[in-house]
């Protein structure tokens, strides 16, 4: 039974799509407000805007520190940064929006760094605009590392029946390869570990996706890159205690994980282990990176600009990405 409910700072992401309307309609689910005290780190004004597109029925209440936030259901509390005008142009790429989806995240790692809050949750930001307002990083997961002080991280996503933990992500494929080392291998094989073991699975099944066609089929496809970069991080895991297998072909082993074969997959590169997991439902999957100081989970999705604006964007992947983040939240 949950005694503590963690504090939650969302981060509003880029201003310009989705986020704020999928932040005002996770609000009106009761299990926020049952499981966590969360607030938004953002734009005020943007949020009243926003109410407009949703419906949403609730005031929004401007604080300077989550000391002053009251965790009223009735109400969303929001660190207001108060970087944009509530004219900013909806569905657009811009700068502004970039810079200020840079400075929420920024604020949360700050006060995520003090012990201010216990975990953060992210709404989506848009890379072109972050970079466009002079942040030149390829994301969240990059921006968290530097501000942390992180070097070895890893980003899992999570969806019904499929957890998936990258080896390199946000890199070209050749760049990607190169980039595979058995040490880089095992260091994520053990963050796939650690994570599940937290989450209570006492001896998580891992599975190992090869880099080539069939894994390598022995040598026929690729120059042995299986061989030289994941078998020997495989057999050390192995003889460290670890329930690892591979590598293993990637095009059947995400029906075997979906299946109940394993409980994690560690995938080589960023499309290898995105694209089964969007196939499942971007409404219902969860962005983690794993091996940073603090908790940070975020939607599995963009920010959407095409439907900016108009209502209609589902909130289900931000309720879960809570959940999620209260799930893995220091206990108190």
């Amino acid at each position: 039974m949950q005694t503590y409910k963690p504090i939650i700072g969302i981060t509003m992401g880029d201003a310009a799509g989705v986020g704020p309307e999928i932040i005002l309609k996770s609000f009106e689910h009761k299990v926020v407000h049952e499981t966590s005290r969360s607030f938004v780190i953002g734009d005020a004004s943007i949020l009243e805007r926003a109410k407009k597109f949703t419906g949403s029925t609730k005031a929004i209440r401007r604080i300077k520190h989550p000391r002053e936030a009251q965790f009223d259901p009735a109400v969303i509390d929001c660190l207001d940064l108060a970087l944009l005008p509530d004219t900013l142009p909806i569905g657009e790429v811009s700068a502004e929006a970039g810079n200020a989806a840079f400075q929420y995240l920024a604020k949360a790692i700050a006060l995520a760094n003090d012990k201010e809050i216990d975990a953060i949750c992210t709404a989506p930001l848009n890379k072109e605009a972050l970079q466009k307002g002079g942040h030149l990083y390829p994301g969240h997961t990059e921006i968290l590392a530097e501000l942390t002080g992180t070097t070895d991280y890893s980003m899992m996503l999570s969806a019904p029946n499929l957890k998936v933990i990258h080896v390199t992500t946000h890199v070209g494929i050749i760049d990607a390869i190169n980039m595979i080392t058995p040490e880089r291998v095992l260091h994520v094989i053990h963050l796939a570990h650690e994570t599940l073991t937290k989450a209570g699975i006492a001896s998580p099944k891992i599975a190992v996706c090869g880099i080539n066609p069939h894994a390598g089929e022995n040598g026929l496809f690729g120059y042995g890159e299986e061989a030289e970069k994941i078998v020997p991080a495989v057999e050390k895991a192995q003889a460290e205690g670890i329930d690892v297998q591979g590598p293993l072909p990637a095009d059947t082993l995400f029906f075997r994980t979906v299946r109940g074969d394993f409980d994690i997959v560690v995938a080589m590169y960023h499309d290898q282990g995105h694209g089964p997991v969007k196939v499942l439902g971007l409404e219902s999957g969860v962005n983690i990176t794993v091996g940073l100081p603090i908790i940070r989970t975020s939607v599995d999705h963009g920010t959407a600009f095409d439907i900016a604006g108009t209502g209609k964007a589902d909130e289900k992947s931000l309720v879960e990405a809570l959940r999620q983040a209260v799930e893995l939240a220091p206990k108190k």
